[in-house]
């Protein structure tokens, strides 16, 4: 008779977990560009990504590098540079390092943020800095909150 009960709880319980429970519904956020393809955040994402891309090329970022940077001296024979952060002055690899805009260059998610996020991100040497990346990483964590 206790095989009997087990059973037949085992097959309760599996019938029970088996049952497939509704999922709420989600709202779907609407795809108004690229020909009803893409969201608004999605067709601003990609805007924001490109000039990015393109801003890695601007002249001014390359200067920040070179003037950040002195001769290597240590027992890395194939490293010729060493830069320096301009936050914490300490010497870093180029690999350790990014040029920071100490002014952010904000956010892009309408076409009025276009001129002022272009404005910014496209600056002069004077709105940029050569940091490590923990500091970086400080930095941009601080001014997000």
């Amino acid at each position: 008779m206790s095989i009997i009960f087990i059973k037949l709880v085992l097959a309760s319980h599996f019938i029970v977990m088996g049952k497939k429970q509704k999922k709420p519904e989600s709202t779907r956020v609407p795809r108004t560009r690229n020909a009803g393809t893409q969201t608004e955040s999605q067709f601003w994402g990609g805007i924001r990504a490109a000039l990015r891309e393109k801003s890695r090329y601007w002249k001014p970022i390359s200067n920040v590098r070179r003037k950040a940077r002195r001769a290597y001296h240590g027992p890395l024979k194939r490293r010729k540079w060493e830069y320096q952060c301009n936050i914490c002055k300490q010497y870093f690899d180029i690999n350790q390092t990014e040029v920071d805009h100490i002014i952010p260059a904000g956010r892009l998610a309408c076409a009025d943020d276009l001129p002022g996020f272009v404005e910014r991100l496209f600056i002069e040497e004077d709105g940029l800095q050569l940091v490590c990346k923990g500091c970086h990483e400080k930095k941009t964590k601080a001014e997000r909150l």
